[in-house]
């Protein structure tokens, strides 16, 4: 049975100034507090955070990585997400990665998710 974890990267801010689906995501945003990338997995936060930065590719040719991440992506934020790991299931990872998100978003952070 899979275990999932639900994870926090840190953005480079530049992805606010760059990326219009980003900026129109975060409105809240005032510049203060980071960019961030939400996401859930089944494997590590570190080898998921790897996958996405080197472009890691599956069996089946598909790129895994978010291009968001593999262009801004700086570093893990383990402070805004170790005390919600392990998740027993699937969806509630998944409900877990919006609820978080949301959160974020409320706090004045810019917020991408998925």
């Amino acid at each position: 049975m899979a275990i999932y974890h639900v994870y926090v990267i840190e953005l480079r801010k530049k992805v606010f100034t760059e990326n219009r689906k980003f900026r129109e995501a975060n409105p809240q945003f005032n510049g203060v507090l980071e960019c961030l990338y939400v996401g859930m997995t089944s494997k590590s936060p570190k080898e998921r955070f790897d996958q996405h930065i080197y472009g890691t590719v599956s069996k089946k040719g598909f790129d895994l990585s978010s291009a968001i991440v593999k262009k801004y992506g700086i570093y893990l934020r383990p402070s805004l997400y170790n005390h919600l790991n392990p998740i027993k299931t699937r969806k509630e990872a998944l409900e877990m990665e919006e609820k978080l998100a949301m959160e974020l978003r409320r706090k004045r952070y810019a917020v991408w998710w998925g």
